[in-house]
């Protein structure tokens, strides 16, 4: 009889998993990796961002507030520098300055700006508020919840310092004034380094956003945001539809009697990635940062399957060189729906770093724009010069028509020698002006000239035409007259 009860037991289990067991391996081969161009400048806009903050950090943190340019180059690696030093510092005059102490010369010292110091000001009250302290409190212990063994390394915390936004010296200057939530004790033979543990559960934080939201708006659904263009099939879109309806379990819940790669464990590891990156202040996070944290929470494998089968929770860019994780519902637009305080202070430290680039570029165009004015008011000044000389050059040929009108009245044969005689001097004038337009730029100014000055001979030479030709008509009838004699 017991035999049988321990038969019939064990059919019911085998059935009951393979009723749980429901995977996407059928499913991911149709999931195509969409880009979102919003997310992807959300990411973008922190470019370089952390590498300028470890470096202001540093420099803060010497005596003299400036680092000689070497021990920076020399600490590249730990500061995340992308490349060269002088390079990096060059690339945000409104972020770094360079100096050489005491006139001399020799390697040159860094410092900051007075509006980077300014901001500093600004992110040392925040970190030193009560508010601020008793969120970064409550934020570990949750932390701490989600983890099976209620203990982190250290060495994560470090990781996640910039995501999880603790201040530099937050192990001395947070952890001890909270001995009610957690402490740090040091490692065994098989842990490297310092733990923080977990000194009391609290059911009052035992809640997640999920749950926060459900009491808000009635139901307890993942929102699903996917990137345009993302093309979903009805085999897909069935599995989200059912996985939807799944009953949703709090990530602070033991998890352990779910089924391995089923859908109810697969619907709690999505709701422990979820809680983790909305305990971190900017809803995004570097993808390695969360591997490990999930390696020291025990859901590695399951945090890899969950980024690849919901692309509509969660969406991994790979801009910046590195592949970022983030919280979809989170943004609209490529923008944060809510921003931290932090957050504002680091969007005011990537806007004063790209400012000066602004700045530098408007400086260009406008030597830019002045060389051309320059320029233009050269040509301006040749036009107006080819006028002027174009008054005087019609100024002369008026006096020669008058002085010809006059040689008329005198008579034909004293008319032809002044006439010639000015004429050629008037046309001696008008080639010197000619040679002196040629000389310099040609402008629409001196192709009016050289038209107008053509007119004037080709009147002058109409008006001649007919005199030659009486002339002419004299001789013939004078030869004519002594032939018949």
């Amino acid at each position: 009889m017991h035999f049988l009860l321990l038969l019939l037991r064990s059919r019911l289990n085998h059935n009951l998993f393979f009723q749980q067991r429901r995977t996407l391996y059928d499913a991911v081969a149709s999931i195509k990796c969409v880009r979102d161009r919003g997310l992807d400048h959300a990411v973008e806009r922190e470019r370089h961002l952390k590498p300028v903050m470890n470096l202001k950090n540093l420099i803060i943190s010497e005596p003299s507030k400036s680092l000689p340019l070497s021990v920076i180059s020399q600490s590249e690696e730990a500061l995340q520098i992308p490349f060269r030093s002088i390079e990096f510092i060059r690339k945000y005059p409104s972020i770094f300055q360079e100096f050489h102490p005491g006139n001399l010369n020799i390697h040159p010292h860094i410092k900051l700006t007075p509006a980077t110091l300014a901001l500093n000001s600004e992110e040392i009250l925040l970190y030193q508020s009560v508010n601020y302290k008793q969120e970064i409190a409550v934020r570990l212990l949750k932390l701490l919840m989600l983890c099976r063994m209620y203990k982190l390394p250290i060495s994560l915390l470090e990781r996640l310092k910039w995501e999880l936004g603790l201040p530099g010296d937050y192990e001395k200057a947070v952890i001890p004034e909270f001995p009610d939530y957690f402490r740090v004790i040091s490692g065994n033979s098989f842990e490297n380094g310092k733990m923080l543990e977990l000194v009391c559960w609290s059911d009052e934080l035992a809640v997640s956003e999920m749950e926060k939201k459900a009491l808000k708006i009635g139901k307890n659904e993942f929102c699903l945001k996917y990137s345009n263009g993302f093309e979903m099939d009805k085999k897909y879109k069935k599995w989200v539809d059912e996985w939807q309806k799944l009953p949703y379990v709090s990530p602070y819940q033991n998890a352990m009697h779910l089924v391995a790669k089923s859908d109810e464990a697969d619907k709690w590891a999505v709701a422990v990635l979820h809680e983790v990156l909305s305990l971190i202040v900017g809803k995004k996070a570097e993808k390695e940062n969360l591997l490990y944290l999930g390696e020291c929470l025990g859901l590695r494998s399951r945090f890899k399957s969950t980024l690849l089968h919901h692309p509509g929770i969660f969406y991994v860019s790979s801009k910046i060189r590195t592949h970022t994780v983030v919280l979809k519902e989170a943004y609209k637009r490529g923008m944060l729906i809510e921003r931290h305080p932090l957050m504002q202070l680091r969007f005011r430290y990537a806007h004063l770093m790209n400012t000066m680039k602004e700045e530098s570029k408007t400086k260009s165009d406008q030597q830019k724009i002045g060389t051309d004015l320059k320029s233009g008011e050269g040509d301006v000044e040749g036009d107006e010069s080819g006028e002027e000389e174009n008054a005087e050059v019609c100024d002369l040929s008026d006096d020669f028509e008058e002085e010809e009108e006059s040689a008329n009245k005198r008579g034909r044969s004293s008319r032809k020698a002044e006439k010639f005689g000015e004429h050629n001097a008037k046309r001696s004038v008008v080639r010197r002006l000619d040679g002196r337009n040629s000389r310099g730029s040609v402008s629409r100014s001196s192709t009016r000239f050289s038209g107008r000055t053509n007119n004037r001979d080709d009147q002058v030479s109409t008006r001649r035409s007919p005199e030659r030709l009486d002339v002419s008509r004299n001789r013939a009838r004078s030869k004519r007259e002594r032939t018949t004699t």
